[in-house]
């Protein structure tokens, strides 16, 4: 008996899958689904949305926050009465043509003195007999304050005028409420010369004001000229006096160092300009809590993108089991078939990127316009952000795929 020779077995050629046959398939099944595939790219676009807007609303309020703290330091510069402090009795060490001498310092917008008068729990009333009264307050502190002092401190005039120096040369007794003060007194309108009285000494209001740049305190109070408030009550008690100087921008140094020659050129050593501190530790620590608190915002959203995607994913893995199973009866290798599900959750999530960069751009310009802001971008956050939105999906589609490519033929086939 012959024995036949066994015919060679046919080796078939390994399966390809190609770039081009990897975009449309990946495409193909995107389309599938339309609805579907919006519903998961919404979620990477509010991700990527959100962390392109926080980070640039984070720049953009800092770059004000910044601004402020820099027109503040440029601009202000505060002198003590270092020989009060250290006098036994109550001194004043400031000359009583301050906001003369201060005005004509270069740079000098204006400047006076101010201090807080030596009463202890003033009574303030609308009548001369407050015993019997409501409109009576003891809360309420009398400040003294120059014409040059008050203008320093910019406040917002809401009725009648500031003192000014005809009645700091007079020692007249005119007052300035702030609009809390007048609200507790019940003075609404000055068109009938109303009169606040401290301690019995009546005081004609002048003025009220509503808002102030510097010392905030003054809201709340009654402020009184400087030669009056000597005249009535003494000197300040220590620490004593502080001179206000407001200075164009720039020039605060240069008066911190000349204001107290010009003011006691016999003793200089007697006052002692404090020039505006630096803010850059207060600055940088803001900053700093601003992008951390909206960078974990930003995960957030991020993450919550990425669930979605993951679980959209995961979803179409299984309802497309049967398709799985026939590409890898067909020869489909499980690299192919990891390859498609992560084309398209990347591709999902690069889109969703494009559009949510997109969208947090118009918002960050939509919110510096409606605030008069200088809106900040920076390229390291606006430009990397549909390739976050792509690694993002990327990621999400890591375990779906994975499972996709495990699928055995044979058990998906029988689904």
């Amino acid at each position: 008996m012959k024995l036949l020779p066994r015919p060679h077995r046919q080796q078939l050629p390994p399966t390809r899958l190609t770039l081009r046959d990897l975009v449309i398939e990946s495409l193909a099944g995107l389309a599938q689904r339309p609805g579907r595939s919006l519903l998961t790219m919404l979620g990477t676009v509010l991700g990527v949305g959100a962390f392109v807007a926080v980070l640039g609303l984070t720049t953009t309020a800092t770059g004000q926050i910044s601004h402020s703290f820099n027109l503040q330091r440029d601009t202000t510069v505060t002198i003590n009465d270092a020989g009060a402090s250290t006098a036994s009795t109550n001194t004043m060490d400031f000359p009583t043509q301050a906001d003369t001498r201060l005005k004509q310092l270069n740079g000098v917008i204006a400047g006076g003195v101010w201090w807080t008068t030596p009463l202890r729990s003033p009574t303030i009333a609308t009548t001369p007999d407050a015993s019997g009264q409501s409109a009576t307050d003891t809360t309420l502190t009398v400040y003294a304050a120059s014409p040059g002092a008050l203008a320093a401190a910019q406040p917002t005039l809401v009725q009648g005028e500031l003192y000014n120096t005809f009645h700091q040369a007079r020692g007249e007794r005119v007052c300035i409420l702030g609009t809390a003060a007048a609200r507790q007194l019940g003075i609404t309108r000055l068109d009938d010369q109303p009169v606040v009285f401290v301690n019995n000494q009546p005081y004609t209001v002048v003025g009220t004001i509503s808002d102030i740049q510097q010392l905030p305190q003054f809201l709340l109070g009654v402020i009184i000229p400087t030669s009056t408030a000597l005249a009535d009550y003494g000197p300040p008690d220590a620490p004593g006096a502080q001179a206000l100087i407001h200075t164009r921008i720039g020039a605060a140094d240069l008066t911190a160092r000349q204001a107290p020659l010009a003011l006691r050129p016999d003793q200089p050593n007697l006052l002692q300009a404090i020039p505006p501190p630096d803010p850059q530790t207060l600055r940088d620590q803001v900053n700093t809590d601003l992008s951390g608190l909206f960078l974990l915002l930003a995960a957030i959203c991020l993450t919550v993108g990425a669930v979605g995607i993951a679980n959209t994913t995961l979803v179409a893995v299984m309802e497309r089991t049967g398709e799985i199973g026939l590409r890898r009866a067909l020869g489909a290798r499980p690299r192919h078939i990891a390859a498609q599900f992560l084309a398209e959750s990347t591709a999902l999530g690069a889109l969703g990127g494009l559009i949510g960069t997109s969208l947090g751009v118009l918002a960050v310009l939509s919110t510096a316009l409606a605030e008069h802001w200088t809106a900040i971008l920076q390229p390291a956050t606006v430009l990397p952000a549909p390739a976050i939105g792509a690694g993002v999906g990327l990621l999400a589609g890591l375990y779906p795929a994975l499972r996709a490519a495990r699928t055995e033929p044979l058990d998906a086939l029988r689904r």
